[in-house]
Order: structure tokens, then sequence, then C-alpha cells
């Protein structure tokens, strides 16, 4: 790796979810000599392909992606292990004379890349048990309740309907004594040394996203999310409890293949829900300083998000 890339800025195609990063992602790999760093806590889950819209194995073999498909649907996967794992995968692409594109929806994970992160204690079994019981019987709403009653400075940046931060900032106080809010002020794990490159895929107008994301649930379901979810509750190991289960959709249909919904309820809710990750993935988005945002609209986006690029990497691409 040469001294040049290493002193690089990253690079950040974000957006919230159903606008199209990853294709675009795909086009500029097709111009650029880059590999996808994949920032999706749904996307390093073996199983969870047609809901999460994973890339296709086609795709996959075009493009090298990396942090997908990384754990079993049992297993927790934290903002500290992401960080771990997106630092080895950038310096490996980097290794090989190539450009790392970090591209995702997932807020959290972007900003410990950044930022850095405390040094927060593991999960606790079985208090995260007892806590997932709560949230089961009280819901989420009453969650927050009690973490702004022993953390309000956590409560006010976590949403109400954000059930696994809640229960990690409610574990984290119980664990420690101290409020999260307070432990995230010291990064003892570092952030990056440069500022990134910040392009936010966005519409303007909530309703063109709104019905972006009812096109989608109904091709994923057309393409055969129903099974999907099937096999997934046929393993005895995974509840609605388990962190994969918990992604959007997911916990819809497994509510519908249980009896709880019928099929209409669940394709409703499932909308609705996806629609509700997007509004949250909105208020992190808009926190980020220095970003650029793009219409996903926009003519040629990826020519548009390719000049971008190369002014800031300073490289120029193999031209035919």
């Amino acid at each position: 790796m040469s001294d040049t890339a290493a002193a690089q800025p990253l690079v950040f195609i974000m957006g919230p979810t159903g606008v199209g990063k990853s294709r675009v992602a795909l086009e500029l790999a097709a111009r650029l000599p880059l590999e996808i760093v994949s920032v999706d806590s749904a996307l390093v889950y073996r199983g969870l392909d047609i809901g999460t819209a994973k890339p296709t194995p086609l795709e996959r073999r075009a493009v090298r992606h990396h942090l997908v498909d990384i754990c079993d649907p049992a297993e927790r996967y934290s903002a500290a292990q992401f960080r771990a794992d997106a630092h080895a995968a950038i310096s490996a692409v980097r290794a090989r004379g190539r450009v790392p594109l970090l591209v995702g929806g997932t807020g959290l994970y972007f900003r410990a890349l950044e930022h850095g992160l405390a040094d927060l204690p593991d999960a606790d079994p079985a208090l995260r048990a007892a806590l997932a019981a709560d949230l089961e019987r009280q819901g989420s709403a009453a969650l927050h309740a009690r973490l702004a009653a022993c953390d309000p400075a956590a409560a006010q940046r976590i949403h109400p309907h954000d059930p696994q931060r809640i229960v990690r900032a409610l574990e984290v106080h119980a664990l420690t004594g101290r409020a999260m809010s307070e432990l995230w002020g010291e990064r003892s794990l570092a952030g990056l040394a440069r500022a990134p490159l910040k392009l936010v895929i966005a519409p303007a107008a909530r309703r063109d996203l709104h019905a972006r994301i009812a096109r989608r649930f109904d091709a994923m379901l057309a393409r055969g999310f129903v099974n999907e979810v099937r096999a997934l509750c046929e393993r005895p190991d995974l509840t609605p409890s388990s962190p994969a289960l918990r992604t959007v959709g997911y916990r819809e249909v497994w509510r519908y293949l249980h009896g709880e919904l019928d099929y209409a309820a669940m394709r409703e809710r499932g909308i609705i829900a996806t629609r509700q990750l997007a509004k949250r993935q909105f208020t992190w988005l808009r926190r980020e300083e220095g970003a650029c945002w793009w219409e996903p609209g926009t003519p040629d986006l990826a020519g548009a998000l390719l000049r971008r690029i190369e002014e800031t990497l300073r490289f120029q691409t193999p031209r035919n």
C-alpha cells in the first residue's frame, strides 16, 4: 500500500433505506478501482437476503464486498465489532492498491468509525434476556421512559422506536452504574485521523421515499420473502428477540407466520416499520457535518459522485 493511498480520506455513501445506494456503488465500481465495505447492521447476517436487499451473488462476484454474511443470525454484532472489522477491511483493500468505498445506512456504524467509541462492557446474556422480555411485555416507549429516568441525555439522542439502542443503554447503565451518555464522552477507541468524504443520497420529498419503500417491500414479497423468514422460523435457536430477527420486515413476517397478523396487516406494518427506520436514518444524517446531499433521481448520479470522489482522492481513473 502506498503512503498516498493510506493518506487518502475514506469515501462514505450514506442514505436512508430504499434510495438505491447499492446500485450507485456498483455503477461507481465499473469506473473506479474500488471494493465495497458494507455499513449495514443487517447485511452482516447469513440467510437474511431478500428482506435486506443484499447484493446478489452475481453482483458480489463482479465487485468485491466486505462485511456481508459474516455472522450467524443467532449471533450479536456490535458497533465496536464493526469498527474493528471495517478497519481490517479498509487496510486490506488499500494494500491491494484499491479504493475502499463504505456504503450503507447504519448511522451508528458510520459514527463509530469516524468518531470512535467508548470501550463499553460486553453484553450480559441474562440481563439482555430480561430486558428483551420487558420490551416484549411493555413496549419500547415504556423502556424509553425508563431510560429517560436514569440517563436523560441518552434518551434524548435515542428514538423511542429504536428498541435495540434503548435496551443497550439500559444494559450498560445496569452493568456499570453509569449513564451511557457519560461513557460516550470517553472515546478510548479512536476515530479517523482525517475527515471522510460523505456523500448522502436522499430525496428532498419524503413521499417519494415512501413510494420507493412500498414498491421495494412488495418486490421482496414477490421474490419469496415469506419463505426466507419461514426458513429462519424453523431454527429452534432463533426467537423474535434474536438480533437478526429484529430487522425491520423480518419481525412483521415472523408475526404473520405465527398467526399474529394476516397477510394484509403484515404488509402494511412491514412498510410502516421501514418508513420508521428511514425516519430514524434521516435523524442521523441531518447531524452529519460536511455531508454533500444528492437526489436519488439526479441524472447520471454515479457520474456526478465519481467527479466528486476524484476531486477528493486526487487520482485519475483508468480510461479506455
